[in-house]
């Protein structure tokens, strides 16, 4: 059964919350980040028949954390689904109203579940991390956030896959002007980090529409700035 790689645009900042699972429907998955749209997610995997085994977090802005101690709650055994994030942006997963910035007045006045999941994990550059069968490689990406953190999918057969969160876009790059930013850094790790990566790298970001490592360096003027200097 091919893998099956779902990507969700939800909530008021059309957040890309992203199913993965290495079989297809009905076998265990991974959710790269949670909008604060929870009934969509949990939707989305009972209709799929999927059990959600790991979250993992690009970074802790509301709109991309708001709605995991939701899906997490809802799911069989919520103590068994851990929720990895990078440490330098744990506490906006631990309070994402006081730490969300304006985006935050939203959830204030929901009925979201905002408690912390009960298992909370951190990674570490480069670390490789498991779950539903499949190996990431978390690359961490300071700039957007100080916890903003990439992840790297290889698959048999494949191209690899980078769920780039808000670090890199199709045409732009994250924007640095929030607490915890920093242009310095972000171009930083884009060329030491991202740049690097082979051009058939497809990139499955937090926003907008996917592309490619190639596609960008041609094409998203951030990067050909970089590049220029």
């Amino acid at each position: 059964m091919a893998m099956l790689i779902e990507g969700l645009r939800l909530w008021v900042a059309g957040t890309n919350a992203w199913i993965v699972a290495a079989h297809g429907p009905g076998g265990e998955c991974v959710l790269i980040d949670a909008p604060p749209d929870p009934g969509a997610i949990v939707g989305r995997l009972r209709d799929k028949g999927l059990k959600l085994v790991a979250v993992f977090a690009t970074h802790g802005h509301v709109d991309h954390v708001g709605g995991v101690a939701e899906v997490v709650g809802r799911q069989p055994a919520p103590a068994e689904v851990p929720v990895r994030i990078h440490d330098h942006d744990r506490h906006m997963l631990l309070d994402p109203v006081r730490t969300g910035g304006t985006l935050s007045e939203l959830l204030a006045y929901s009925d979201l579940d905002l408690d912390p999941p009960e298992r909370i994990e951190g990674l570490d550059d480069g670390e490789r991390i498991s779950g539903a069968g499949m190996t990431f490689t978390a690359i961490h990406t300071p700039g957007h956030t100080q916890g903003s953190t990439c992840f790297l999918l290889d698959v048999d057969g494949e191209e690899p896959i980078l769920f780039s969160g808000d670090h890199l876009f199709q045409g732009s790059i994250g924007r640095t002007d929030l607490p915890g930013g920093s242009m310095e850094q972000l171009v930083e790790s884009m060329i030491d980090k991202i740049l690097p990566l082979p051009d058939e790298v497809r990139v499955l970001p937090g926003h907008g529409d996917t592309t490619t490592i190639g596609q960008e360096r041609l094409t998203n003027p951030f990067i050909k700035a970089m590049a220029r200097s």
